[in-house]
């Protein structure tokens, strides 16, 4: 969006360059002078002007710069919420005569909900309002939790073809844990407001490429900057855990030895520079301990940004799609005492039992794809959840997007439900599921006084396609209904 306001602005000015020629023109003229200027040029020659006539014509061209520039950056900027939903303190609100779905307990079917200083303050049936608080009479709507996708690079790509300069998914190299994606989060992208307007409040956004791709950040879709939007900077670290490729409808897996040589040296330069990270853990923490006598171990950006992970303290996202991937990562992890979290899982109901036993989540970002094998149901996807969910393997459910279509996010539970997933348990899948697998069910997933009032407020069910969101909260802020889709739409749709 910068640079096309920059183009605009740069051809706007261009009248303003004539108008300094003519100027000129004519003080040359009086003066009997030749002077020489290009209309057209972004870079014109200098012009000898009358005395104290240059610094008068040099202010004038910086101002209207200066306001065509501004002016031109407003009207190419108007899809981004105003920042003072952003810079002044939440207001109180009391929302009455609504559904509301908690999710974590039983629903209220008349009840009231009140939001202040940015979390649920109250929720039930008899709820008094505080003074002042600005009223929404939501009857016959519902009330749910704002939905979570764990599994976006929302932020770090714009234009995945075409616009290499929007894209910033990978860095060079294999092993890249020092990357943190909560730094290249662009606040501005079109698809935040085009993802939140249908009802996803939070995202896992992270990096890609490599075998350690790095950590990925953790937000609310709604902020002017990075800062503004993180929850929890480095949420978690993303791993592409090494495989062998083919399959499918893509052809048969070609297993070769020289194939399976190279995944098993990848997946040892994997254990080795997770083993490296605890001994260097170990080095750092002893040299804190005694600085005196203990020599100052070398720093080392990439081991020092993996201690947490090799540790067990912050989750490691393996992506792993096949039961023999799935398994070789779950027993990676457990020999390393990692905490795992596997990403992908189309074939996770195969291994069902063996997850439910090792206590391992799954992300599934898979529902409405094909099946892997050519042999397997053609349903298989849809009812892995269903699948995972009966046999109690904790899981949730992403819409497998970069970023423009993490908004279907709800039709992907909509699809697991009608092929065996319970619906409230499909509710779950995009609420206080994500929360826990990812820790943060403390302030998000479910209506609960003390948590984030991240709150989508509809006229029908949300996993329907045909429900619209009423009102939209994240971080107690109601926020307007309006995206770059909203904006075409009103633009467009009177046109003959």
């Amino acid at each position: 969006m910068k640079k096309f306001a920059c183009v605009g602005s740069i051809a706007d000015s261009l009248s303003l360059w004539e108008r300094v020629r003519v100027r000129a023109e004519g003080s040359a003229r009086n003066k009997k002078k030749n002077i020489f200027l290009s209309s057209r040029s972004f870079a014109p020659h200098p012009v000898p002007l009358p005395k104290g006539e240059g610094v008068r014509t040099l202010n004038l061209i910086i101002v209207v710069l200066l306001l065509t520039f501004s002016s031109t950056a407003v009207a190419q900027d108007t899809d981004r919420t105003d920042a003072q939903l952003a810079n002044t303190p939440a207001p109180t609100y009391v929302i009455r005569n609504a559904r509301i779905v908690t999710v974590s307990g039983a629903e209220i079917e008349n009840g009231t909900l009140v939001i202040s200083g940015g979390k649920i303050t109250a929720v039930g049936a008899n709820v008094s309002a505080p003074a002042g608080a600005q009223e929404i009479d939501a009857r016959g709507l519902t009330i749910y939790p704002g939905m979570i996708d764990l599994a976006t690079n929302m932020g770090l790509v714009e234009v995945p073809a075409g616009a290499p300069g929007t894209v910033d998914l990978q860095e060079l190299g294999d092993m890249n844990p020092n990357i943190s994606a909560v730094w290249a989060l662009n606040a501005h992208s079109v698809h935040v407001a085009v993802t939140r307007v249908a009802g996803v409040t939070n995202v896992l956004s992270g990096p890609s490429g490599g075998i350690i791709s790095g950590q990925a950040a953790f937000v609310n879709l709604f902020g002017s900057s990075p800062r503004e939007m993180s929850l929890v900077p480095e949420a978690a670290l993303i791993v592409q855990f090494p495989r062998i490729g083919g399959g499918g409808f893509g052809g048969p897996p070609t297993i070769t030895q020289e194939a399976l040589t190279q995944r098993d040296r990848r997946i040892e330069e994997l254990r080795k520079i997770f083993r490296d990270a605890e001994s260097y853990g170990r080095a750092q923490d002893a040299y804190r301990k005694d600085s005196k006598s203990v020599p100052r171990p070398d720093s080392d950006p990439k081991l020092a940004a993996l201690v947490p992970y090799a540790r067990g303290e912050r989750p490691v996202i393996f992506r792993a799609e096949r039961d023999r991937e799935i398994r070789a990562a779950v027993r990676f992890a457990e020999e390393l005492k990692l905490k795992p979290i596997i990403l992908g899982g189309s074939e996770a109901w195969k291994v069902a039992s063996f997850l439910k036993e090792k206590n391992v989540p799954v992300i599934l970002d898979s529902v409405l794809n094909l099946p892997l094998r050519d042999d397997d149901a053609y349903d298989s996807m849809y009812e892995n959840a269903g699948k995972l969910q009966a046999a109690g393997v904790r899981f949730c459910l992403s819409a497998g997007d970069s970023g423009a279509h993490v908004r279907d996010l709800p039709f992907q539970a909509g699809m697991a439900a009608a092929f065996g997933l319970p619906k409230a348990e499909a509710l779950k899948s995009v609420t206080l599921y994500p929360a826990q697998i990812l820790g943060v069910a403390d302030r998000l997933g479910s209506i609960e006084v003390g948590k984030l009032a991240n709150l989508v407020i509809t006229d029908g069910d949300l996993l329907e396609a045909r429900t619209n969101i009423r009102y939209l909260f994240i971080a107690g802020r109601q926020l307007p209904l309006v995206s770059r889709h909203t904006m075409l739409n009103d633009q467009f749709k009177d046109r003959k």
